[in-house]
């Protein structure tokens, strides 16, 4: 067996270290505005458990998605680059000033060469479409789509390997409604479940808890955001400092589901901050007030890593 203390291993490990201190003291990466660039992984959205593997039936997590898809305009507006990890079909950043009509039904033809909004969409349409553009001509927004556990599960971890050696300027806000059950593959039925064969009696796994591994393995100097959502309040607060405690989040946004379009509270270690919607302002919503308290936390836990 060839020995693994040569002088193959030595320069490896001397050529590890050289690559290593090289990187130590570059200068972080910066935008054409000369500033250091910050990413935020927005996860967003449900993810689904599939009973088989053709998969016909599934469960479903609970989520539209609205409040990635809308913290991801207001991240962009501090000049955050955000990776959009959300579900499809739920929510989209920069959508949400569309009219509720069907989507089609916002244009009509002009001639047979030209299509134009109708009004009065016209204005939301053309703020919605120019607002995207921007945004991803500047390379401030990257869209991946998931639908199964699977496949989030698996693209938040090469998301944050691969941003992880970008240190403290990541930040990790997991909004996605995340399956805690799942049906292993190996044991799930190929192809559809026959209604013929009686009652289904089904065992789920529980799906290992990934917020330890994101935080400890995979980015862990990455500032790390996830959410609890709860229908009682009782139990809400309760379960945030678990949360917070058990993975070592950096800080848990704590929502009721009756109330969570209207309030939010952010538990970290030492506070507990109630963020409010402006409710002078009907275009406003809590997600405003959220990203800004974040954005100055992010700022802090940069400034102190380095």
């Amino acid at each position: 067996m060839a020995s693994t203390n040569g002088p193959g291993a030595l320069q490896d490990s001397a050529l590890k270290e050289e690559i290593q201190s090289f990187f130590d003291s570059a200068p972080p990466l910066r935008n054409k505005n000369g500033r250091a660039t910050s990413i935020v992984c927005v996860t967003s959205g449900g993810t689904t458990v599939p009973l088989e593997q053709r998969c016909v039936r599934y469960i479903d997590n609970f989520s539209s998605g609205h409040r990635g898809a809308a913290s991801t305009e207001y991240f962009i507006k501090a000049g955050y680059a955000v990776i959009f990890l959300y579900r499809r079909g739920t929510c989209q950043p920069y959508c949400g000033s569309l009219p509720d009509d069907p989507f089609l039904e916002c244009f009509e033809f002009t001639d047979d060469a030209h299509i134009r909004a109708r009004e009065p969409h016209s204005e939301a349409v053309k703020r919605a479409i120019g607002d995207h553009r921007v945004a991803v001509e500047k390379g401030l927004l990257l869209k991946l789509p998931f639908t199964t556990i699977f496949e989030y599960l698996q693209m938040l971890q090469m998301i944050a390997t691969s941003v992880g050696s970008l240190g403290p300027r990541v930040m990790f806000y997991l909004a996605a409604a995340v399956s805690d059950f799942y049906v292993p593959w190996k044991s799930m039925a190929e192809h559809k479940i026959q209604s013929g064969s009686g009652p289904l009696d089904m065992r789920l796994a529980q799906v290992p808890k990934m917020l330890a591994a994101l935080r400890k393995e995979w980015a862990p100097s990455a500032f790390c955001i996830s959410f609890k959502l709860e229908t009682d309040t009782e139990i809400l607060l309760e379960k945030a400092d678990m949360a917070l405690k058990m993975y070592g989040m950096h800080a848990v946004v704590a929502n009721e589901l009756l109330t969570r379009k209207e309030e939010v509270v952010v538990v970290t270690s030492d506070e507990k901050v109630r963020v409010n919607r402006d409710k002078a302002d009907p275009s406003n919503d809590v997600e405003d007030p959220l990203v800004k308290l974040l954005v100055d936390k992010h700022r802090a836990h940069i400034a102190d890593s380095s």
